[in-house]
């Protein structure tokens, strides 16, 4: 099949497959964000209220990109079974399909960012200085969601055809762009005044155009993916009815929990102020490390099991999720170790002002304690997800995320900002305990 740009994965050694298919995700994973702590590194060094109104927005991009996992999921998904059948045609006409709405619900959010910025950000309830950097933030980066929503499809795609390592090279070279333009376009250089706030949104503009341009001239090339498929087509019911069944319930899950931090981010603004949200903001993107790394397995796992359950091979898929569990929970440990103990060395990296420290590695410590189980539940949302059965990890995901909204206003009062994040440790616990659980039970019915 390498004559169209994939790559088998139901024969030769598992676990050298699942690592080479793991680890250029999990990279570009990193690498993405990268992108938001190289913001959050410079922009700290401006002031924590700059860094509470890029965290801001940083929260409801979040929530827009959880759209993008429609088709990223979709393409997953749908291609690496169509691949895993030998119907490379249906898998062509799938990556058309989903390129194309991606193109689509990006144009509308761009719409719907640009010109609601301000009730949009309203939202937080931050002071009116901090509130005017923000919706300036938000305006210029908003016109850059087609472009992202084309790239997390182009990754999907990429992961399907068993070809991860593409989308990590071309990510890597909009970091190296991101991390040249950031310092420069804030700051200024010689004569040049910088921008502030608004260097971070323009450098992230250009960075993410970047990615694109080359993802489009690989694909391009003469060896480019499922023959250089076209990204406009007519859309046809069957195949986009598949993609939105496969990929709604997890870009709905992913919707519902930015959704939540959304409100958390609110009650974190009342008992702490801009200090709550930038502690919230800030340790979220620190937390990404295991996150992203779990992440990155799970999808690897989802394309690896796509694959090979079309092909009838799941115990081929079993010995996967077995490898991947035990890579995973150690290095849940080390994070554990490292967020409980380190929080505030960890935090001081990125934000240095001594109280934002101390509040950001309070943060980390409390939610330090979750992260094996957070291993657990996106371990486990791989094997459902390549088996097409996308509905259960959503399910009970949606369930106890929601939960963290009664229990972060039932602690909060009682014992300050930090019960919110105890909410977010307690809920993220038993979801790593209950889906492992259920997808025992139904592999045993």
């Amino acid at each position: 099949m390498s004559e169209i740009g994939v790559k088998n994965l139901t024969e030769g050694n598992i676990f050298r497959q699942l690592i080479r298919l793991a680890m250029p995700i999990m990279a570009t994973s990193f690498v993405q964000m990268a992108y938001n702590l190289t913001d959050m590194a410079w922009v700290g060094r401006l002031s924590s209220e700059d860094v509470a109104a890029v965290g801001s927005v940083g929260l409801l991009l979040w929530l827009v990109s959880s759209f993008a996992l429609l088709t990223k999921v979709g393409a997953e998904i749908s291609i690496g079974q169509s691949i895993g059948a030998k119907q490379l045609d249906k898998a062509r006409i799938y990556a058309s399909h989903t390129t194309t709405i991606a193109l689509g619900l990006g144009a509308v959010i761009t719409l719907l960012l640009f010109f609601g910025a301000e009730f949009i950000l309203s939202f937080f309830r931050l002071s009116p200085a901090i509130t005017a950097k923000a919706c300036s933030f938000m305006r210029v980066v908003s016109t850059s969601t087609p472009m992202i929503f084309l790239t997390w499809t182009f990754f999907g795609i990429y992961n399907a055809s068993g070809r991860s390592t593409i989308p990590f090279y071309l990510t890597c070279c909009g970091l190296v762009c991101n991390m040249i333009l950031d310092p420069l376009m804030i700051f200024g250089i010689g004569n040049i005044e910088g921008m502030g706030v608004m260097g971070a949104a323009w450098a992230t503009w250009l960075s993410q155009s970047l990615v694109v341009l080359l993802f489009i001239w690989q694909m391009r090339r003469p060896n480019g993916i499922l023959n250089r498929f076209p990204y406009l087509i007519r859309l046809q019911k069957a195949y986009t009815w598949r993609i939105f069944k496969l990929g709604t319930p997890v870009a709905a899950m992913n919707f519902l929990f930015a959704s939540i931090n959304l409100y958390l981010a609110r009650i974190a603004s009342f008992y702490g102020g801009h200090i709550g949200v930038m502690s919230q903001t800030t340790g979220g993107q620190i937390e990404g490390i295991t996150w992203n790394t779990s992440q990155g397995f799970s999808t690897a796992l989802g394309a690896f099991v796509a694959q090979n359950y079309a092909a009838g091979r799941m115990d081929r898929s079993w010995k996967a999720y077995r490898y991947t569990l035990m890579m995973m929970l150690s290095l849940g440990v080390m994070v554990t170790f490292a967020f409980v103990f380190f929080g505030k060395e960890i935090f001081g990296i990125f934000v240095p002002e001594e109280q934002a420290r101390l509040a950001g590695g309070e943060y980390l410590a409390i939610v330090g304690l979750s992260q094996i189980f957070m291993m657990l539940e996106l371990t486990t949302q791989g094997m459902f997800n390549g088996t097409g059965r996308t509905l259960p990890p959503a399910v009970i995901s949606i369930s106890f995320n929601i939960a963290r909204i009664p229990l972060a206003l039932w602690l909060a009062p009682h014992i300050g900002i930090i019960g919110v994040w105890w909410a977010i440790t307690i809920s993220t616990i038993f979801k790593g305990i209950i889906l492992p659980l259920w997808f025992g039970k139904r592999v045993k019915n």
